[in-house]
């Protein structure tokens, strides 16, 4: 574990039982309720770092987390065996190893994973951030949009059973998760990135998935403006069937945490989050 100490707060980070973890501790704890950040496709516990910040400066503690197979989390099983159910083992367990119920915020992928917990673990938790998440429904016509964005990338990623094509150079990583305002140069972005399963994406469809019909605890859904991934209105029909407020992030891109302006969104769930007057 190495630990680092600022006037605001501390930072430790881990690797234990093969899961990493980084958690920002504030000095001055204002609220009680931890969050739980939980990162998209390619990416790791390291793309909620700058929020991490933010939100201890607020009076927040939070934890994030990387998959196996991600960021600094040994692979438990070849990356095309990886499933969502599978993912979403390791997400209830770090809800459960939390001494109280965190507000569970996860970003595409991430916001795919929170979706399934609230259908199969439970919708019991204080609330849920959804980052620019793949869609509820309509997430077959989220494909067809992967095939015009990038056609060679799902052919390859068709046949390889791997999404590592999607973000094969630099360019293509950028062009797909953020804006060229973005606080990550895109060949910093691209040096951050791991491998993932293509299956994660098929199996977010029909006769594999369909949403909860209900949930009960306050959502928030935000969208970014100008992301490549999933569309705005894709993103507001989705939270319109969960009864989410709904949020669209001006000029934004898909890794909205990494947008130059990551610090107005943070706040905005801040604000969110203290006037549903959860502490």
């Amino acid at each position: 574990m190495t630990r680092q100490e600022t006037d605001l707060f501390t930072v430790e980070h881990s690797i234990h039982d093969g899961i990493e973890r980084v958690t920002v501790t504030p000095r001055n704890h204002r609220h009680e309720t931890p969050i739980l950040m939980q990162h998209g496709m390619w990416h790791g516990a390291w793309c909620w770092r700058q929020w991490q910040e933010l939100f201890a400066e607020w009076g927040w503690e939070s934890h994030a987390l990387s998959l196996p197979g991600h960021s600094g989390s040994p692979a438990q099983r070849p990356v095309w065996f990886c499933t969502l159910d599978y993912y979403l083992r390791f997400l209830k367990a770090e809800v459960e190893r939390l001494p109280r119920k965190p507000i569970l915020m996860g970003h595409s992928m991430g916001g795919a994973l929170a979706q399934w917990y609230f259908k199969y673990v439970g919708d019991s938790l204080p609330a849920a951030v959804l980052v620019a998440p793949w869609a509820s429904h309509n997430t077959i016509a989220g494909m067809g949009r992967w095939w015009r964005l990038d056609p060679a990338g799902m052919l390859m990623a068709s046949l390889t059973a791997s999404t590592r094509p999607f973000i094969r150079t630099a360019k293509h990583a950028a062009e797909k998760l953020i804006s060229p305002r973005s606080i990550y140069s895109p060949e910093e972005l691209l040096a951050r990135l791991s491998p993932e399963s293509f299956w994660v994406m098929l199996q977010h469809n029909p006769p594999f998935w369909h949403p909860a019909e209900k949930v009960k605890m306050p959502l928030l859904w935000l969208a970014g403006e100008k992301d490549a991934v999933v569309t705005v209105e894709h993103e507001r029909q989705s939270a319109a069937h969960y009864k989410a407020d709904f949020m669209v992030i001006p000029d934004s891109a898909h890794n909205v945490m990494m947008e130059y302006n990551y610090r107005e969104t943070a706040e905005l769930i801040h604000h969110w989050l203290e006037k549903r007057g959860i502490n």
